[in-house]
């Protein structure tokens, strides 16, 4: 690595050796070129639409029957660097048969417009079998802009019937997000800017506090429920859902550092201040409840940084290397990556259902905090 055009292989074709430990996919290569070639050519496999529905479709073609995989998401504001991140995992190939593109980033155009880049949900598979999860950003100016009415009101119904003012109803919608990814994935990366910026810290200890009664995908009795059936009277119950609820792993990405913030004593103050910050929440419960485990995070330096401490490329890969080494929290039993995109979309269903985020709306809207 001290070589400083080594960083330049972040983007280039993962090995097509046989790799053993978490590397290893159970399925050959020859299988996953096999199966990608007979792959519709899809530009978009958006799981999250508009109307705040999910949709499977599109991805379901995507996926197999194997049951070792990884679910990697991520959340942030916008701008952060999130689909570029994602994009240094997937490791694109175009030479590879029926692998899809990279994830879009922010252009130029799309910053002078105050626009977003990311829609919804949009997935790619790696070819070791990590399944990734780029997501549209929180706390987004322009996400407010669309769903805003002339009145006020929000045009998306995010808690089924309740009318919500805009405003309210963005802050739900992020929450609803960071519920679902803290639901459905393995390793769950929260991005923000800087080392002063909490707003995603505060975020995610909200979705600590209301993720409940959400089970994971490989629940048995997810998988005999039906979506008709999923509503805000629903009780769900399963005994696999006792005791301590699953939680996807998270790890804190700080990017866009400056050379001022990359010092070792700056770093080791950022550390302290997140395991403070979260050391009576889930993230910080061990595999088997008891023992406590500090908070995993990262840090990115900003592009145009002089590199005094670390570059930027020499950061994202290590942040690729930890992402794919990560010993995340697994599903409470072996589910295949088909089932487990079949019961995300219910745990989505549950999620927007959910009576405890549908009484912590009606308490920010007590608050006064949010217009009605």
């Amino acid at each position: 690595m001290s070589s400083p055009a080594a960083p330049k292989i972040l983007l280039a074709k993962p090995s097509v050796s046989p790799i053993t430990g978490k590397f290893g996919r159970g399925n050959s290569d020859d299988d996953n070129a096999s199966h990608r070639s007979r792959l519709p050519p899809v530009s978009s496999l958006n799981m999250l639409s508009d109307s705040w529905d999910f949709h499977i479709d599109r991805f379901l073609p995507f996926l197999t029957e194997n049951t070792d995989f990884t679910v990697v998401g991520v959340i942030g504001p916008p701008g952060v660097g999130k689909s570029t991140i994602l994009n240094a995992i997937y490791a694109f190939d175009g030479s590879s048969p029926g692998m899809l593109p990279p994830f879009s980033v922010q252009s130029d155009e799309i910053k002078a417009a105050a626009k977003h880049c990311t829609i919804g949900i949009e997935p790619r598979v790696s070819a070791e079998r990590f399944i990734l999860l780029d997501v549209q950003p929180v706390f987004s100016p322009s996400i407010l802009a669309e769903i805003i009415r002339p009145d006020s009101s929000s045009s998306v119904p995010v808690l089924g019937s309740d009318s919500l003012s805009a405003e309210l109803a963005h802050e739900i919608m992020c929450i609803q997000l960071g519920v679902l990814l803290a639901s459905i994935c393995h390793v769950l990366l929260v991005v923000s800017e800087g080392v002063h910026e909490d707003n995603m810290w505060h975020l995610m200890s909200t979705v600590d506090l209301l993720k409940h009664a959400i089970p994971d995908p490989s629940s048995p009795a997810l998988s005999r429920l039906q979506i008709s059936e999923i509503g805000p009277e629903m009780e769900f119950k399963d005994k696999l859902s006792e005791g301590n609820e699953y939680m996807a792993t998270p790890i804190f990405v700080h990017s866009k550092l400056q050379d001022q913030d990359l010092s070792p004593k700056n770093i080791l103050q950022l550390r302290k201040a997140l395991a403070q910050y979260f050391e009576s929440s889930s993230f910080t419960a061990g595999r088997n409840g008891s023992e406590l485990v500090e908070p995993v995070s990262s840090v990115i330096p900003s592009k145009s940084s002089r590199n005094q401490h670390e570059s930027y490329q020499l950061a994202m890969w290590k942040l690729r290397d930890q992402v794919l080494s990560s010993k995340s929290t697994s599903f409470s039993r072996p589910v295949s990556e088909r089932e487990w995109l079949k019961n995300s979309a219910k745990i989505w269903e549950m999620v927007k259902n959910s009576p405890i985020i549908a009484e912590y709306s009606r308490a920010l809207q007590s608050s006064g905090m949010f217009r009605r």
